[in-house]
């Protein structure tokens, strides 16, 4: 079985900030998909209490709401979602609000990749 390996993107939390985030999985909200012609969005609505205890850097100073986090990122603040989300916006009036998206067909074609691979891989 193939495997990519990839570098970290963004900045790793420490695991003491990781702990402290992590304590508040379980009250993560996520929002049912919704769509338009060319991607699917869906809204992660983080605690309130959480923000107190995600680190300073993680935030856009100048609005006050997080930052756009890489994937790497925000699944290490316990988002999980499956693949292909892009994390491009938050919502300023709320800031726990993160906005997600990710192009509309992205599971169909991840497993037409996936089996195009396999089958690749099965003939050499």
């Amino acid at each position: 079985m193939y495997q990519h390996f990839r570098t970290f993107q963004g900045r790793k939390l420490t695991d003491q900030e990781r702990a402290r985030v992590l304590e508040f999985q379980d009250s993560i909200h996520y929002s049912p998909r919704y769509a338009d012609d060319t991607n699917e969005y869906r809204h992660v609505m983080l605690p309130k209490a959480m923000l107190k205890v995600i680190p300073s850097d993680y935030f856009n100073s100048e609005v006050g709401t997080l930052r756009i986090l890489t994937e790497d990122e925000w699944r290490g603040l316990g988002i999980t979602q499956s693949l292909g989300w892009e994390h491009y916006e938050c919502h300023a009036p709320e800031p726990h609000i993160l906005l997600f998206k990710r192009p509309l067909n992205f599971e169909a074609e991840m497993r037409a990749a996936a089996a195009a691979a396999q089958q690749q891989q099965q003939q050499s």
